[in-house]
């Protein structure tokens, strides 16, 4: 054989040993009881040592008084299923500073955890369905409406629009001073007031958004689909319950123990999985 075919052969061999062993997986660790009460949000709060969980229990935009944040274990034992009552339809959380933001149709429910108390809403101007909640460092709440399809920041209590016009925007995450977002099945980073499309071919409703670091995220599609998506816009699939009718809807995640936090709305549970 000619040194360089040979050259060729390895080369290709090397090219696709090292794409499967990048190859990431979810191996579950434990599910919670099926008694929350369709929790559509779930977040871990590594400070307190525990997740909540954000459930509509009534209409997914009703405003009907139904909405509350479940408090669970990190062995998955829940704490309380109605932690704190008296939302609507609550949705994506948000941590900052000991105070827990729910996004709740128009306002955004802020929680103070120490209390387990509500102690203020913050109404967001023109806002519909608000979905998910992210903070940056500096303290900017940003919230997606998935019903007018724009995203929201707030500061200082007052909203302003960062971009609308979008197809169908759920998960929002800021990441240093980076802001990410999913939209109608793409996955995309906010530049300039545009996007900035990193991967697309996610079906089911994209829904939540964690960093893993180095680029990389894992992305959770409603319908019950988790993807592993790396910096150069490839994809793993993480996990698939479509056919089991189990969703997979606005993802936790624990950067230091690679622990995925799913919560299975009509389930009415919080799975855990570890990432491997």
């Amino acid at each position: 054989m000619k040194p360089a075919l040979m050259c060729a052969i390895l080369f290709c061999f090397i090219l696709l040993y090292g794409n499967a062993q990048s190859q990431h997986k979810l191996v579950k660790i434990w599910e919670t009881d099926s008694v929350l009460k369709v929790p559509e949000s779930v977040i871990f709060d590594a400070k307190n040592k525990v997740l909540y969980s954000a459930n509509i229990d009534g209409e997914p935009w009703g405003r009907d008084g139904k909405g509350s944040i479940g408090k669970i274990g990190l062995d998955g034992k829940i704490i309380a299923s109605e932690w704190v009552t008296g939302l609507n339809a609550a949705k994506g959380m948000g941590i900052h500073n000991g105070k827990l933001y729910v996004a709740d149709l128009d306002v955004i429910v802020v929680i103070d955890i120490a209390k387990g108390a509500i102690t203020d809403r913050i109404a967001v101007a023109g806002a519909e369905g608000l979905n998910d909640v992210s903070i940056d460092r500096k303290g900017t709440i940003y919230v997606s409406d998935s019903k007018t399809k724009k995203i929201h920041q707030v500061k200082n209590g007052k909203s302003s629009i960062v971009i609308e016009d979008l197809k169908g925007p759920n998960g929002v995450l800021a990441v240093n001073d980076d802001l990410y977002l999913v939209d109608a099945g793409t996955f995309n980073k906010l530049e300039n007031g545009k996007l900035k499309q990193i991967a697309d071919g996610m079906e089911g409703g994209t829904d939540g958004i964690e960093h893993v670091g180095n680029g990389e995220f894992i992305i959770s599609c409603w319908a019950g689909s988790v993807w592993y998506v790396y910096a150069d816009g490839r994809k793993d699939h993480l996990l698939d319950t479509r056919e089991q009718k189990i969703n997979s809807a606005d993802i936790g995640y624990d950067p230091v123990k690679k622990i995925v936090y799913i919560p299975t709305f009509f389930k009415n549970s919080v799975a855990a999985y570890q990432l491997q």
